[in-house]
């Protein structure tokens, strides 16, 4: 076990948002990859759950631990974070792989207009006539814009359809509601 984690069960609105790349430098600090391109909720939560690499042939510590995050600040493409008891290059390394976690009700709030990906997932899609076009499976960064990945069946076969999230297509997204409004036909 690394000194400094606490067994701890993961909160019940835990959100995988990225994971611990390698020790950076000799004072305990370690270098992590976010999965959201703005890991503002990384750097705003002071508490992360932790999970081994999913891959781990002998995980270092079994199940959820929980660590006091110190700081967290973006570096570049990565973000640097240093936690309560990970006081040298050692401790660090030995979380390398692991996956982090944090409740999605500790994520700042998004701006009017902007939405988290994991709240997206699993909306029901409808068009502007009512027509269900399926559910929100994913979301694909393409560069200049983001695009939904909406599921559906067809003929008796799992389908995809791709809609490009920008105001052109999308009406109106209603999280209470679990919907996402848009213009868009079942045959594009």
């Amino acid at each position: 076990m690394v000194p400094g984690l606490e067994p701890a069960e993961l909160p019940a609105d835990a959100v995988e948002v990225g994971r611990i790349l390698d020790a950076w430098g000799i004072q305990g600090w370690f270098k992590v990859q976010p999965y959201s391109a703005s890991p503002e909720a990384l750097s705003s939560c002071k508490r992360w759950w932790l999970l081994p690499p999913e891959r781990a042939p002998k995980p270092a510590w079994p199940g959820a631990v929980a660590l006091n995050i110190r700081q967290a600040r973006a570096h570049t493409d990565a973000v640097e974070a240093s936690a309560a008891d990970i006081t040298d290059r050692d401790a660090a390394l030995g979380l390398k792989g692991a996956r982090i976690f944090i409740p999605r009700s500790a994520f700042p709030a998004p701006a009017e207009g902007e939405y988290y990906w994991v709240d997206l997932i699993g909306l029901t899609v409808v068009n502007r006539e009512g027509l269900v076009l399926g559910q929100v499976s994913d979301l694909l960064a393409t560069g200049p814009q983001q695009v939904l990945v909406v599921g559906h069946q067809e003929a008796g076969k799992a389908r995809e359809r791709l809609i490009p999230f920008v105001d052109a297509y999308v009406d109106e997204v209603d999280l209470p509601a679990r919907q996402i409004k848009v213009d868009w036909q079942p045959d594009y």
